[in-house]
């Protein structure tokens, strides 16, 4: 099993860490873009949060580091996730005369088991299930998992093979890339980075904004002027903090450029982009989670928690379909997960899987929240399309 670390060994890494940053802050001339601060403190091999332990990072139950989790995923709240999901995974699979999955970021390992699984039981044959993790302490947790299907799993450290030909999975894997935050003070945009806290004193006194740092932090925030703009910047409110997604947008456009046959189903938290950029939601997106609770604070505990940022799903299906890929369908979880057997499968279970299972749908949980993105190529849809969109489709929205 992976290394249980106890609150010493996350202090330590984190102070490992934090002067990492703090070197790339002075190579860069005392400022960071937000988004390879992000990446730093996510990615940074064997002292960022997903890079680091991996055993406390998925699951139901909060605790402190090395104890507990700190936040939970549909595969890991209920099975029935992946086994809803593999009936859409299996008509693309037999429309498309597939047999590889690949799956990006794949956490626990849980949702490929449930896939493996599923496509088993329903006959459904899988050459190859291929997972493209980074992440050395979670590649180690899925091998463990996911050990019973031999050699029909395979890990792969980069971009499979051109083309791509497979059915293409990825849940919660968009919301965890790293995000540039901008800034309107009411008369022009700034983008938003990282700097050493003195360091940012002395730019605030050159006439850089900068914010005063809060007590136990070794960073700040400090602003630049950008050309950048977020969609719908016109309707900016003075004071507004938005995300922008190059680095997912680049992910997808590559993605949509080396898939030849097959479709992608982005699974994440997220909205279209008239609500992504809404007034009401001024302050962005931009979240931080450990042991099951949240907070607004990125820079503080570096290493030591998640950074995450919703999803702008219309910038994301843009982004398929400017490199060739069909937006296919866009719905909530809950309606995909509907359309794809989820009441079925529900038949005669117990008390704490359906309850479990009801979460995956409520619309105060994950039904309305968490959305489903599919892109295809290559293929010849029947004309009722996607099974997972057969009802309440919303590609009109984004």
């Amino acid at each position: 099993m992976p290394r249980v670390m106890d609150d010493a060994g996350a202090a330590e890494l984190s102070a490992l860490l934090q002067e990492r940053v703090r070197k790339a802050i002075a190579e860069a001339g005392g400022w960071l873009p937000f988004d390879h601060y992000m990446a730093m403190a996510l990615y940074e091999p064997g002292l960022g949060y997903y890079a680091r332990g991996g055993a406390g990072i998925f699951g139901t139950l909060p605790g402190a580091a090395g104890a507990g989790s700190d936040f939970v995923t549909a595969p890991e709240l209920s099975p029935l996730f992946g086994a809803a999901l593999a009936r859409q995974v299996a008509q693309v699979l037999r429309l498309g005369g597939l047999d590889e999955i690949v799956e990006f970021g794949a956490g626990s390992g849980a949702l490929a088991a449930q896939l493996l699984d599923a496509m088993h039981a329903a006959g459904v044959p899988v050459r190859r299930y291929a997972i493209v993790e980074l992440a050395g302490a979670l590649r180690q947790r899925q091998r463990q998992r996911l050990a019973r299907f031999g050699a029909q799993v395979q890990w792969l450290d980069a971009w499979p093979r051109d083309p791509i030909e497979a059915v293409v999975v990825g849940n919660e894997v968009l919301d965890a890339m790293p995000v540039k935050l901008l800034h309107f003070d009411g008369q022009g945009w700034f983008e938003r980075g990282v700097a050493v806290a003195a360091e940012a004193h002395a730019d605030a006194d050159a006439g850089e904004g900068a914010a005063a740092p809060a007590a136990g932090r070794g960073f700040v925030f400090a602003d630049r002027p950008s050309a950048l703009r977020p969609p719908l910047a016109e309707r900016a409110l003075p004071g507004a903090v938005l995300e922008v997604h190059p680095q997912a947008e680049a992910f997808v456009a590559t993605l949509a450029g080396k898939l030849a046959r097959g479709a992608a189903f982005f699974i994440d938290y997220g909205f279209p982009e008239a609500e992504y950029y809404h007034a009401q939601r001024h302050q962005g997106t931009l979240m931080c989670h450990r042991a099951h609770r949240s907070d607004t604070d990125p820079l503080s505990d570096t290493g030591g928690k998640d950074i995450t940022a919703h999803v702008d799903f219309t910038a994301i299906a843009l982004a398929a379909q400017e490199a060739g890929a069909e937006v296919a369908g866009y719905t909530s979880q809950a309606r995909f997960l509907v359309n794809c057997g989820l009441l079925a499968l529900l038949q005669g279970a117990d008390v704490r899987t359906v309850a479990a299972a009801q979460k995956l749908v409520a619309e105060h949980e994950m039904g309305e929240l968490f959305k489903v993105l599919a892109f295809t190529r290559g293929l010849a849809l029947p004309a009722a399309g996607l099974l997972g969109f057969r009802e309440g489709d919303r590609t009109h929205t984004l």
